[in-house]
Order: C-alpha cells, then structure tokens, then sequence
C-alpha cells in the first residue's frame, strides 16, 4: 500500500502577496545556515533564514512591480532578480549588505524568466525576452555586453517567448538555449551562430515552463493544458517528442528537475505539487496544503541529501517546504 502523502515539514508566512519566485542557497560550508530567497507580487524580494523560519530580510528595488525570478550567483552573496517593472537588478548582499549594484531594463512587457548560465569564473550569460515581442536577447554578465539577438525566421509566428533555459553539456561546450513559445513550440538555439537548431510543437497552448536534464539529453514542459511533454534531444540535435503524461487538472505554471535527476516536482493550477521519478515519469506523490494555484517549486541544493528540501510558493501567500527526500 502506498504511503500517504507527508504534511509541509514548515510553512513561511509573511510575504502578505502571493510568491512567483523561489530560490534555495544552502551553501557547502557546514556553518552556513541555508536561505531561501523569495520574490513576490507585491515587489519585495525576501530572504528567509530556514534555521528560524524567520525572514532575515527584505529587499525592495522593482517600485513595488510582481518580481518572478530570483537567482543567486556563485553562492548567497550576490543576487539576480526580475520583475514586472521590466528590469533585472543585482545585488550585493555580502556581509549583511543589502545594496542594489547594477540593473538591465528589458523593456519587455511579458513575464518570461530570464535563464543564467555560469560560463567562468566571475561571467555568465543570461538570456531574457527582448523588446521585440518574438525576440531572445543574449547578455554577458557582469558587463552587460550583448552576445546575440535570437529572433525567429520570418513567418514562424512563435509569438513571444514563455520559458528559457540556457545550458551547456560540459564547461567547455558551447552554450545552447532552450526556448518554449507561446504558440507551443519548444525551440533549440545555437548561440554562437544566433539560429535555431530544431523545433518542436510540444502543446496546444503556450508553454508555461520547462526544464532540461542535459545529462540524459532529455527535458519537460507544461502548458495550461492537462498535459506534460517529455522530449528529447538526439545526437542531431533534433528535438522528439519522447513521451506525453496526461494530467488530472489543467495548468502547471512550474517544473523543476532535482539536481540529482532523479525526481521533479510541478506547480499546479489545481493548488497541487505533484512529484513524479524522472525516469519513468511515475508519479510518486501528490502534496495538497495550499489553497490557491501554486506559482513555483524549487529544491534545496543541500550538500547531505537527507537535509534537502523542496519548497513551494502560493497565490496563498504562503510558502509550503517539504522533505520528501526519504519518501522516494
């Protein structure tokens, strides 16, 4: 008989606006107390002390506009946050600093999460939606100098970029990206020569969100259809359908692999986090707490595995975190 499933192992209370953005950085030295950064509707980014269940601080630099990504940048000292006031800023956050170093303005309208890529030390890429509505501009960080400009061929009609992920096989390999569509395609680019390389047709409806497991050449999208599609890269580079897994209710707003690949966890309209084994796509729990859709899901990036975490950010205000490392 199976398990039933686990209740939150704690819930984080008093962003007062419903969370868009999760990010986890626990850190590898054992006196680091792991953190989790949030981002919410209201404009404030907060920075969550899991030791105290407590906000430690609250940082405040996209004029009160929804922020809905948040990621951090070689460890919890520097920080990458975009929102509704169509700017990315950074931050430094060292030895209790809270101060806003650089910004971009993306000057686009949508709300598709830029993707970061470490490419050296101390430089990443990162790709956001340009201004030009089917468009993917490519920067370098921290100069901000402009890799490539990714824009469909004429007639493709993509319509606007939903989804990004940058990645690379190794760190020498050069740097691909990842891009799911309004129309619902999913499309792979080639940087280095600024064109597609393949396309996909993955939903019926815009992809909402995606994840790529480079290592097994294999990635996973959500639509606000009842379905999630499961594709895969071959050796050509040409992207295939590789299985569909037909939902109960409709809407997933979030996917994330674990960083181990062996489960993922989506968002769900329907106020759920459903937990599926990677391989297999066996749905492995379904965690039911909140009360309104479930915009994010993150894991922990523990060094011990037992301690890792997944946490879950709500339209609720609330923020629902669960071990469910032992359970699969």
């Amino acid at each position: 008989m199976a398990l039933p499933p686990p209740d939150p192992q704690f819930v984080l209370r008093g962003t007062s606006a419903a969370v868009h953005a999760l990010h986890f950085s626990c850190g590898s030295q054992e006196p680091d107390v792991p953190i989790l950064f949030s981002g919410s509707e209201n404009g404030f980014i907060h920075v969550w002390n899991l030791k105290t269940h407590r906000v430690d601080t609250a940082l405040d630099g996209h004029g009160r506009k929804s922020v809905y990504c948040v990621e951090t940048m070689d460890g919890k000292d520097r920080l990458l946050s975009q929102g509704r006031d169509q700017r990315i800023c950074l931050w430094d956050l060292a030895e209790g600093r809270t101060a806003l170093t650089d910004s971009v303005f993306t000057e686009n309208v949508g709300f598709c999460r830029c993707s970061l890529l470490k490419v050296a030390q101390g430089r990443w890429l990162m790709a956001m939606a340009a201004k030009a509505l089917e468009e993917v501009q490519v920067l370098e960080l921290p100069s901000k100098t402009s890799v490539c400009t990714l824009k469909p061929e004429v007639g493709a009609k993509l319509g606007m970029p939903m989804c990004l992920k940058l990645w690379q096989l190794n760190c020498g390999s050069r740097p691909l990206l990842l891009a799911g569509y309004e129309d619902g395609s999913v499309v792979l680019w080639n940087l280095s020569m600024g064109r597609a390389l393949s396309q996909l047709v993955c939903h019926q409806e815009p992809v909402m969100s995606l994840d790529f497991d480079s290592e097994k050449a294999k990635g996973i999208s959500g639509s606000s259809e009842k379905v999630l599609s499961i594709w895969s890269l071959n050796e050509q580079q040409n992207l295939q359908v590789y299985k569909t897994h037909e939902l109960v209710n409709a809407g997933i707003s979030g996917i994330t692999i674990r960083p181990d690949k062996k489960i993922l966890a989506t968002a769900g309209w329907d106020h759920r986090i459903r937990i599926f084994g990677w391989k297999k796509m066996k749905p492995l729990a379904v965690l039911d707490y909140h009360t309104a859709t479930v915009h994010c899901v993150s894991f922990s990036d523990h060094k011990n595995p037992s301690e890792r975490l997944l946490a879950a950010g709500s339209k609720d205000h609330r923020i629902s975190i669960w071990s469910i490392y032992t359970q699969t």
